[in-house]
């Protein structure tokens, strides 16, 4: 594609640190105003209550239960359930998701006179006629969603531990993709290059033969490649002649600028894939209440200790690490994970590892999300757009395991199927008979693509699908899969995993009288940021650069397990994308924030429309009037609607959070138990949760009318998930609870987390999740 000719050639690592989360975080207003909802008409008020679901079907037809409280004009409150189907549309990279076409299949009132029960029925109804419209946070219906028992499908990933480095004082990591270093000549000096290097390393190829690193801030200097580095006080003459060289143009202010000034960083050398677990000063760690495990907190790194036996334990692109001591070596052992790691406090700054604990709610919830599709329309002109670049003839190799090749010499995923070419570029399946096109837009996709296995460079385009409707309209669909994340482990219960953990050989290309070609695939491990806040010594860690412009690896926001991922940033002299714009290198999708963007975005509405309707945005409009969201007072944003048939704001009500159970009855929490409704008034009910829900209600109230920053609301939740979520409570409304309260942090994590928050400690240290 045109965007990523600079891409296509050689790379550079020049840019800061958290590349990512440099970039200004585009405007949103988060789409969930919290529950309950109220609306009014002249008939009176309806105040209905967070949908509890009982079905998903294919993540469109959604079937659900609602709490409602309807007050008629001069009546007294009556309490029911609604039971009701409607269709949904997801946006994952929002976490947001429209319910519309409401169709209220049964109006329940306990204990009601019989007499009463029809005129109340057709009032419920006309507060929520068929072009109704919910807007509500992803992470809130995801979390309430009964889990299947079956597995899910997982993903044979590897999970070979990579390289772990330590270091208590500020430090890089220097890696040479591929066990051998590919050097290239500079021609007319007496200077050569590594093409394949995450830092700009250059070396003198006669006497004395020494190597030259720049760090990102400053030159380092040594005799061997695996150090030791120390300052350079000077540059060899020749690099002055690179400097004025318009193909080294980025190299031109790192060498004209040459300061050797502050300690320099350990600088570890690794030649396949390796980590950086990067203290501030010795490692200090905290007991976590409620367990035998103590957490370091002077890094970004997951690092644990289970105290009885001592063990440390690291988690790295999802997979759990262990080790006897820090120098390990260290061992996979998610499956045998000690249990007290699911019984970390959801108020503990540790609790951002649940996700990736197996049998915990909060993976659940990550390998729902992860199967949820992100959907778009494609207008077939979009194969005007849809360019290949090679690097000379294009250059096929044969997929292990299957009768189709795949092109080496382009960073564009190009398969090669029984004589036709298809194209898959940012979430979009084009085809042609030729491999540089024109392309067009496919309507289907051969099923022999989706046999690619896992070892292959390519596999992550088995999670994108095209599908033609009944009026010809193309339907491009994906999953977590093509951005890089898997679902793994599902023996001992599925968790989430950031790459494949298989290593892809990059290819290199010799042009006549041109530097060397290189394009690396993604990797598993060691594409984070380094960055030590007290002694402000950086790196980038999987950049790799070169006289053509570059890209390097950075802080990306994982909208599946709401934490940080790696991801990139593209750049170069051939590109219109900035060092602030990130680009994830599953997708070839640019990003304008530190949160990211899904694959479609790079298109543009005039050929990619969003498949999922107004999910995409804040507003939603038909005949019927407009819907949108504006800054509310109670922790996120007030939604606001105006119909013909009435008006809809976020409600607050004394009744309490209500919940409609399965046998037709409904709860609502007093403050010291469980209730149940009947007729016309409350009635109290035994359970064995009744002293811990008394206290999480009164936690409830005593904070109702708190200003709703990010950090007081993340506040507020934690406290209350860890005294309700994270407690035994058997019962169906017990549950219920847990659900709606963990589903209520998540959604506050992920906003804050979208202002640039991101929920957790500063990224750094390796590229740690947040």
């Amino acid at each position: 594609m045109k965007l990523r000719t600079a891409f296509a050639l050689v790379i550079t690592a020049l840019a800061t640190s958290n590349l990512a989360a440099q970039s200004k975080p585009k405007a949103t207003i988060p789409p969930d105003p919290g529950w309950p909802r109220q609306r009014t008409n002249e008939q009176g008020r309806l105040v209905y209550f967070q949908p509890q679901v009982d079905a998903w079907t294919n993540f469109k037809e959604l079937d659900f239960r609602m709490a409602f409280s309807l007050t008629p004009k001069g009546g007294k409150e009556i309490v029911g359930i609604l039971e009701v189907q409607a269709q949904t549309d997801v946006n994952v990279d929002d976490h947001s998701v429209l319910l519309r076409d409401f169709k209220i299949k049964e109006v329940k009132l306990p204990g009601q006179d019989a007499a009463k029960t029809s005129q109340i029925d057709q009032t419920v109804r006309s507060f929520l006629p068929p072009d109704h419209t919910v807007m509500m946070a992803l992470d809130r219906l995801v979390a309430t969603v009964e889990k299947s028992q079956q597995a899910p499908a997982s993903v044979p990933v590897q999970n070979d531990p990579p390289a772990i480095f330590v270091s208590s004082t500020p430090a890089i990591l220097l890696n040479v993709d591929g066990a051998e270093a590919v050097r290239a000549d500079i021609a007319g000096t007496n200077l050569g290059f590594f093409v394949n290097s995450n830092f700009p390393l250059f070396f003198e190829k006669e006497s004395p033969k020494d190597y030259y690193l720049y760090t990102g801030q400053q030159w380092l200097k040594s005799a061997a490649v695996e150090g030791p580095w120390s300052p350079a006080p000077k540059l060899p003459a020749d690099m002055y002649k690179v400097a004025k060289d318009p193909k080294w143009k980025a190299m031109e202010k790192p060498i004209l600028s040459l300061s050797a000034k502050g300690k320099p960083p350990t600088v570890f050398y690794s030649s396949k894939p390796a980590e950086v677990i990067l203290f501030q000063g010795p490692p200090v760690y905290t007991n976590i209440t409620g367990t035998q495990l103590s957490f370091a907190t002077n890094t970004d790194a997951d690092l644990f200790i289970y105290n009885p036996t001592k063990d440390y334990y690291y988690l790295a692109a999802g997979r759990w690490f262990q080790a006897a001591n820090l120098k390990g070596p260290w061992t996979f052992t998610t499956p045998q994970l000690p249990p007290d790691f699911a019984n970390i406090p959801a108020n503990s700054p540790a609790a951002r590892v649940l996700v990736s604990v197996p049998g915990t709610d909060e993976a659940k919830d990550a390998v729902l999300l992860a199967q949820v599709p992100t959907t778009a329309v494609v207008d077939p002109k979009a194969a005007e757009q849809a360019k290949v670049t090679y690097s000379g003839k294009p250059e096929f190799k044969a997929i292990p395991g299957t009768s189709l090749e795949y092109a080496t010499n382009t960073p564009d995923k190009v398969i090669k199927v029984s004589g036709e070419y298809y194209l898959c570029l940012q979430g979009v399946w084009f085809t042609c008979p030729y491999p540089d096109g024109p392309w067009l837009t496919a309507k289907t996709v051969p099923k022999e693509i989706y046999s690619i296995p896992p070892s292959s460079p390519v596999y992550n385009v088995t999670y994108v699908t095209h599908t033609t409707s009944p009026e010809g309209s193309i339907q491009s669909s994906y999953t977590a899969g093509y951005v890089g994340t898997f679902i793994a482990g599902a023996a001992v219960g599925a968790v989430l995993a950031s790459g494949t953990g298989y290593y892809y050989p990059p290819y290199y290309g010799y042009p006549v009288g041109g530097y060397p070609i290189y394009h690396p695939y993604p990797c598993t491990y060691g594409v984070g940021a380094y960055y030590n806040t007290y002694s402000g010594a950086y790196g980038v860690s999987h950049g790799v650069y070169g006289p053509y412009g570059g890209a390097a690896a950075g802080a990306a926001y994982n909208p599946y397990t709401g934490t940080y991922a790696r991801g990139a940033t593209a750049y170069g002299p051939y590109g219109s994308q900035s060092v602030a714009q990130a680009y994830n290198p599953y997708t070839g999708t640019y990003a304008a924030s530190h949160q990211g963007s899904n694959a479609y975005s790079s298109w543009g509405q005039s050929v990619v429309s969003n498949g999922n309707r107004s999910a995409y945005t804040q507003h939603y409009s038909n005949a019927n009037g407009t819907v949108a969201t504006a800054q509310g007072s109670g922790g996120g944003s007030m939604a606001a609607a105006s119909t013909k048939y009435g008006n809809t704001t976020a409600a607050k009500t004394s009744s309490g959070n209500m919940y409609a159970t399965h046998d037709g009855n409904v709860y609502k929490n007093t403050g010291s138990g469980w209730s149940s409704y009947n007729n016309g008034s409350w009635n109290s009910v035994n359970s064995s949760a009744n002293s811990r829900n008394a206290q999480t209600q009164s936690f409830q109230n005593s904070n109702a009318n708190q200003a709703a920053t990010q950090q007081r609301a993340q506040t507020s939740q934690q406290s209350r998930q860890s005294m309700e979520s994270r407690s035994s409570g058997s019962s169906e409304v017990d549950r219920s609870a847990q659900a709606r309260s963990r589903g209520e942090f998540q959604s506050q994590r992920f906003e804050g987390a979208s202002r640039g928050g991101g929920g957790g400690r500063s990224f750094s240290g390796g590229g740690r999740r947040r």
